[in-house]
């Protein structure tokens, strides 16, 4: 039985990092796609007003905290979160596991050789892991029929897809019976810090919940769209008090 926080009309696992991982472990065990996806502040805020992009969310295996502000919110609800569970740290966990359980991973989206980069550093730290195929975020409808065959294929027993949100979950979603994979996680950016292409924020900035603030400081362009973390916050404020 899933413990979960309803915020905003998303239904959010009350999981720790360690919880997470072992639900990991039991995914790879079983035989249909489990798809995992890693909300923040700014994923409840596009939900709100896509209502596919919130039933999407809403029938997913593993939908974890990734985002201080979704831990605050769950505390208006009276139903607090156990801590915030970073999507791109669970990425890199289920890839140690891969490469331990002898999983194969494939890697979709990102930049024009971004996922090439990502596998081969992977297979710099990790030799012999298993990367399955990889290919670039950039497709047409037919390209895209190529690439789902390609999976088919290729029978990767992970799948990374990082077309941002919410179209990464929808692609996720709406493929997920065609894939054969055992997991389907959106990870969006990750895939760039991956490949080395663009960095986390300092251990400082990630303790103390202000990953944001670094983001937004590195990138000063990024500030409109940090505007939906004080947004969100009300609207899971008066979410709660309107129960």
């Amino acid at each position: 039985m899933r413990d979960t926080v309803e915020i905003v009309g998303i239904n959010i696992d009350k999981v720790t990092f360690e919880e997470a991982e072992d639900r990991l472990l039991d995914f790879l065990r079983q035989d249909e796609t489990k798809m995992i996806f890693t909300p923040n502040s700014e994923f409840l805020v596009d939900a709100v007003k896509d209502r596919d992009f919130s039933e999407i969310l809403n029938d997913g295996d593993l939908v974890i905290p990734d985002g201080i502000g979704l831990v605050i919110a769950s505390k208006f609800y009276g139903m607090p979160l156990k801590e915030k569970v970073a999507g791109c740290e669970l990425m890199t966990k289920l890839i140690e596991i891969a490469y331990s359980e002898k999983k194969s991973i494939y890697f979709l989206g990102g930049k024009e050789g971004v996922a090439e980069e990502a596998s081969q550093r992977l297979n710099d730290k990790y030799p012999g892991i298993k990367i399955a195929g990889f290919h670039n975020g950039y497709f047409d409808e037919e390209e895209e029929k190529n690439i789902i065959d390609d999976i088919i294929q290729k029978r990767p027993d992970i799948i990374f897809v990082a077309l941002g949100a919410p179209k990464q979950e929808k692609w996720i979603y709406n493929n997920r019976h065609r894939l054969g994979a055992k997991i389907a996680m959106g990870v969006g950016g990750s895939l760039d810090i991956l490949a080395g292409r663009s960095k986390r924020a300092p251990e400082f900035y990630q303790k103390t919940g202000l990953e944001w603030l670094y983001r937004l400081l590195k990138e000063p362009k990024r500030f409109f769209r940090m505007l939906k973390l004080p947004k969100f916050i009300a609207l899971a404020f008066y979410d709660a008090k309107t129960r």
